[in-house]
């Protein structure tokens, strides 16, 4: 009589596992350059990826126009240029190329200077901000310095290429 239940609970277990598993971001980890790959640039080996439902334990405020607007998953490391300035970069994995283009329009061009970098750029004295198809990447430095603004380009495009692929 067990034996004849095994089945069930296999076929329950398969359905709570499927259902779990729609919660989960996917991590483009091969969306994130590597360290040394760009001059200067090293990243921390953690990459933490939040899914749409966890998007506000990450960006407290902000997630929910992520959130009207398609976001899939957002994926966060840490890089620290010539060991002295920490950089976060964040990758949003939108749904559509229209809707990474929305996140980017609702954002301030104020003392921004056009970059040319994926579809549309925005490079500003301490951050980069640009989309590539689907992709909205936004990469945040805690410090100022005037090397900084090249440095991010130079992050920045290997980024691009990576999302070319």
């Amino acid at each position: 009589m067990n034996h004849r239940r095994i089945p069930g609970f296999l076929a329950i277990a398969l359905v709570v596992f499927a259902v779990g598993c729609q919660h989960k971001a996917t991590v483009p980890t091969n969306l994130f350059v590597e360290s040394g790959a760009v001059s200067g640039w090293i990243r921390s080996p953690e990459i933490r990826t939040f899914a749409p439902d966890q998007l506000s334990d990450y960006i407290d405020g902000d997630a929910e126009k992520y959130l009207k607007a398609g976001v899939k998953s957002t994926s966060t490391a840490d890089y620290k240029y010539k060991d002295q300035v920490q950089v976060v970069v964040d990758v949003y994995t939108m749904s559509s190329p229209a809707a990474a283009k929305s996140i980017f329009d609702s954002e301030p061009a104020m003392d921004a200077q056009k970059a040319t970098l994926g579809d549309a750029a925005r490079l500003y004295s301490q951050s980069l901000i640009f989309l590539k198809g689907p992709y909205l990447i936004r990469m945040v430095a805690y410090q100022e310095s005037p090397q900084l603004p090249p440095a991010l380009l130079d992050l920045g495009h290997a980024f691009e290429s990576k999302l070319s692929r």
